[in-house]
């Protein structure tokens, strides 16, 4: 028996899961910690510090929990990491090598922990949706991406996006301008309080993409009353179809899965959604997630320690060290 240890570390926290690892392949779960404080991200990217003062202490605890000694893999997937990860995948095999013996170690983008949490090695392609939203297709070619460049710049169809698009349509509202939503009008007021202060309220906020995101239950709660509310998610969907499209495998059958807080909106979303990928990608099938990021965190690890990871080596979305790279 091996043992292997996943990581997902995003803007909820981090979180990490002890595996074993039988001599067929198979992962069990052990245990796990979290820590619900995100890891800082700077002028120079992901800390590698904050990151490693973070981890180590986790997984000597998981360790010592477990009675075993030592790990064979690990496998790190991190928001941000294929632009600002650069600090992260020069710092990081060093320390872990020294402070725990790891040799072998992957270092993904959350979205490719997100796709094979989803799919594991099969050919495909994986929306995940949260506040941000980015998709992430595999092909014989390597891997293909699609959005995840922020609430300002796209994201289009995410939690900050319909967020944004509800309180932009209750603001026309309260204006007396067209396209406005009196029952997002008044949602945003029972949620924000008085209109008027909402700008006082959101804009000084460093987290205004969760802000945005926190109304898209909202909007998703009067979409069946509300025809601006109902546009809205419709709208969303086209744009998930969209970035979903792009990646896909664009013949022969494949598989889309649908992952993320932001499905948990349910039927006011999800049924959008799943008319715009039929219509738009005939050949594929939507599937669920099999698991989340984490548990594909965890998948990856094991596979590097069997040496059955098949997952394309990239060097921004999944860069891979081992023994033969030292």
């Amino acid at each position: 028996m091996s043992w292997v240890l996943g990581v997902d570390s995003g803007g909820s926290g981090v979180r990490c899961v002890l595996g074993a690892v039988e001599p067929g392949g198979a992962v069990t779960v052990v245990s796990s910690a979290e820590s619900a404080e995100p890891v800082r991200t700077g002028p120079s990217g992901i800390d590698p510090e904050e990151f490693a003062a973070r981890l180590l202490p986790a997984a000597r605890a998981l360790l010592a929990e477990a009675g075993a000694e030592g790990l064979s893999a690990v496998a790190v997937g991190a928001t941000g990491m294929a632009t600002l990860g650069d600090g992260l995948r020069a710092a990081l095999p060093g320390v872990l090598e020294r402070s725990l013996g790891v040799r072998r170690l992957a270092l993904a983008a959350d979205a490719v922990t997100a796709y094979a949490g989803a799919l594991g090695q099969r050919p495909g392609a994986v929306v995940a949706a949260g506040t941000g939203v980015i998709a992430l297709g595999m092909t014989p070619e390597g891997w293909r991406r699609a959005d995840g460049w922020g609430h300002l710049l796209g994201d289009c169809g995410s939690g900050a996006w319909i967020g944004r698009a509800g309180l932009e349509a209750a603001l026309r509202s309260y204006d007396g301008r067209r396209g406005g939503s009196a029952a997002l009008l008044s949602a945003m007021e029972s949620f924000f309080g008085p209109a008027g202060e909402l700008p006082g309220l959101l804009y000084p906020r460093s987290d205004r993409p969760a802000v945005l995101a926190s109304f898209a239950p909202e909007v998703a709660r009067r979409a069946a009353g509300d025809p601006v509310a109902r546009s809205i998610l419709a709208q969303a969907a086209e744009h998930i179809a969209d970035a979903a499209a792009a990646v896909c495998p664009p013949s022969g059958e494949c598989e889309v899965a649908l992952t993320g807080g932001l499905f948990k909106l349910g039927e006011p979303l999800l049924g959008p959604v799943r008319a715009e990928l039929s219509a738009r990608l005939p050949h594929a099938t939507t599937v669920a997630a099999a698991t989340d990021p984490l548990g594909g965190a965890l998948f990856v690890a094991a596979g590097l320690a069997t040496g059955s990871l098949r997952l394309p080596s990239d060097p921004r979305l999944l860069n891979v060290s081992t023994d033969q790279d030292r």
